[in-house]
């Protein structure tokens, strides 16, 4: 069964990584190839220049994502069938023994080794890729304090989760996966009420609106949608990069309305309220009720599938470890699940990417009801321009990868 395993195991990653490569390549070769002339549907609204941008930064993206999917895929085959995460398992029972914290010291340093291994291209992407494109606007200061709030503020918050993961994996008996996903739960929903007021404002200012026109506008819009929200807030996200963006955070009392201030300063107040409906079609619709649940739904089923492998022996030695006789290996079982799964996950993402595209033009429908649809038009023809998205993907690429509709389909079915 171990060999099977094995066998399998390998055969899904490497197909998939050959999927994940011919997309990228159509991708590219199709984004390049209309690099040099604007679709006619847009030549009013978007410049040549814009156009070609737009395309090498799709392009420099792509690749960037290849080198990437290469070294991750190197990097996933050290830890499991070439020993690593053994190893490391090994060495770090004979330094702390075999209890609580060697298994909390094996997840923690996992990580941190991911995490460095990561460094070069995350570095690479802030400080090379979007300065070339014109959107980086963080200076390296400021992502080191970025970087060690977040890792501070991980270490604060995840380790107590893991704590009790891994008792409950150790005490609970054969149910321990059900009291775990009712603790994952309960603090992903206390982690989405306190991160407007808490989590989120250690990392970037909010103010309130003060535009009172436009403050004006918004909150008669969210009446007429029935939606209530704490408040209407501007994030400074101009300190970072050049992207804009508008969102809804908390829930419940907590909500809050977002607008990226690089968005303020590009949008027109019919565009605003025209956007601002599109993310009101979603809460209409209760796609974020709808996702939620998914989420939950299939975190259950994860730890359920998790609970039954983590006593299968074939599952640690067909990855590349051998489990321990007598001590637990809830750690490694934890790591090795969230190591092997993506590879077969990577095949059903188009099932959901098609869902998120669905309610995109959902949300989008009902912008046009409680808006305008040209507004709605020129506001995204401004956000792809500034953003630098592509109005040419492949075919084959969105359906696989889009979350949202490409352009041409959105202002299709807006009628526009």
């Amino acid at each position: 069964m171990s060999e099977i395993f094995t066998y399998t195991f390998v055969v899904v990653l490497l197909l998939s990584v050959a999927v994940q490569l011919g997309l990228t390549f159509r991708q590219t070769r199709h984004v390049w190839s209309h690099r040099d002339a604007v679709p006619a549907a847009y030549a009013d609204n978007m410049s040549l220049q814009d156009h070609r941008k737009a395309a090498a930064y799709t392009i420099d993206k792509a690749r960037l994502g290849t080198l990437g999917l290469i070294l991750g895929t190197v990097v996933l085959l050290g830890w499991t069938l070439l020993g690593g995460l053994h190893a490391l398992n090994q060495s770090l029972a004979l330094s702390l023994g075999t209890g609580m914290a060697q298994q909390i010291a094996l997840v923690l340093t996992f990580a941190a080794i991911g995490g460095l291994i990561d460094l070069p291209l995350s570095l690479y992407s802030t400080f090379v890729l979007e300065a070339r494109h014109g959107f980086n606007k963080t200076t390296f200061k400021l992502w080191l304090i970025d970087a060690i709030k977040g890792t501070l503020l991980s270490l604060l918050l995840i380790v107590p989760l893991l704590w009790a993961v891994l008792w409950l994996m150790a005490q609970a008996g054969s149910a321990w996966w059900l009291w775990a996903w009712g603790l994952i739960v309960a603090f992903q929903l206390f982690m989405m009420a306190i991160a407007p007021n808490v989590i989120m404002p250690l990392f970037n200012k909010f103010t309130p609106l003060e535009d009172d026109a436009l403050k004006a506008r918004v909150e008669a819009l969210m009446q007429r949608c029935g939606f209530a929200a704490k408040g209407l807030f501007v994030m400074d996200g101009s300190t970072r990069s050049a992207h804009s963006n508008a969102f809804f955070t908390g829930f419940g009392a907590t909500k809050r309305v977002v607008f990226f201030d690089t968005l303020l300063a590009k949008l027109s107040a019919d565009e605003m309220e025209a956007v601002l409906a599109h993310e009101l079609g979603h809460f209409k619709h209760r796609h974020i009720l709808k996702r939620m649940i998914g989420m939950f739904a299939g975190l259950g089923l994860g730890l359920w599938l998790l609970a039954w492998l983590a006593s299968q022996a074939w599952f640690y030695t067909g990855l590349g470890v051998v489990p321990a006789l007598n001590a637990p290996n809830d750690a490694l079982a934890l790591l090795l699940f969230m190591l092997a799964v993506p590879p077969f996950m990577f095949f059903v993402s188009p099932w959901f990417a098609s869902r998120s595209r669905r309610d995109e033009f959902q949300a989008d429908a009902y912008a046009a009801k409680m808006a305008q649809a040209k507004d709605l038009k020129a506001a995204l023809l401004k956000l792809y321009r500034d953003n630098a998205s592509t109005l040419t993907p492949d075919p084959w690429y969105v359906r696989w990868y889009y979350s949202h509709p490409p352009a041409t389909q959105r202002f299709a079915a807006l009628g526009v």
